[in-house]
């Protein structure tokens, strides 16, 4: 059964519909790449998903543990090559305002982040550059 359905709306547009949710997202080709730039672009989405599984994945850990990730902030920056044209880089600059003060779980917490499904499933040559700013 399928996950997603998506169609393609003209003008390097797509709309994909999250089938169990019925959330939507629509994508746009970006600027610098024939597009409008007026929507997430597939790689935006590539390089999004990294941080909010990253997160994901450190939120279970945290669950388990009965730590709180209030505050827990991050952004993401995309590196694309010229040619070919493919994501070249990732970075992700964690921010948590109030993190815990045990470095045990500070480990762990990076540990379920490096590990998440997405950073094992991104093609190697793909730097991914995780800076923990806590």
């Amino acid at each position: 059964m399928p996950t997603i359905k998506s169609s393609y709306l003209g003008n390097l547009r797509t709309n994909s519909e999250h089938l169990q949710s019925g959330t939507t997202l629509m994508t746009d080709a970006p600027v610098d790449n024939n597009g409008k730039g007026e929507k997430f672009s597939p790689t935006d989405l590539v390089s999004s998903a990294l941080g909010s599984c990253m997160v994901t994945i450190m939120g279970i850990v945290a669950n388990r543990e009965n730590v709180e990730l209030d505050g827990l902030t991050w952004e993401v920056t995309k590196i694309m090559s010229a040619s070919p044209r493919k994501i070249q880089e990732i970075i992700i600059d964690f921010h948590w305002e109030n993190p815990v003060s045990n470095t045990v779980m500070i480990q762990k917490l990076k540990n379920a982040a490096r590990t998440c499904p997405v950073a094992l499933s991104l093609d190697p040559e793909i730097k991914q550059t995780i800076n923990f700013n806590f």
